[in-house]
């Protein structure tokens, strides 16, 4: 089970990312607003774990936290069964798992002899 600090650092970042997302959401309001806020947080989540993944209070903050805030699979899911639409639901998903092997790709950390960075 997590330390408190973890839970807490979870909870603020949570708090943030949901609240883009709403801020997001009433601003552009619609199915494709979900779709993008979708693509770009798994776009982030692939770069931030590329890259922090090995810290024990960032890396709930921003991947559990913020950007599990942020992106939202519940209102996918609610706007997929109201459209019935395919093509929503495969640019969802393909765009979605595209974007986190990239932000993978792009932003892990270089790897090379020892002493190499």
């Amino acid at each position: 089970m997590p330390g408190w600090p973890v839970v807490g650092v979870v909870a603020a970042g949570g708090a943030l990312g949901a609240a883009a997302r709403y801020a997001v959401a009433v601003a552009w309001p619609g199915p494709w607003t979900t779709v993008v806020i979708n693509v770009a947080g798994c776009l982030a989540i692939g770069a931030v774990l590329a890259r922090i993944a090995d810290r024990p209070l960032l890396r709930p903050f921003v991947a559990t936290g913020v950007l599990g805030g942020f992106t939202t699979f519940s209102t996918f899911a609610m706007q997929s069964l109201e459209l019935g639409d395919p093509v929503y639901v495969g640019v969802t998903v393909a765009g979605s798992l595209g974007a986190a092997w990239l932000g993978q790709r792009i932003f892990r950390k270089p790897t090379g002899p020892p002493g190499y960075a």
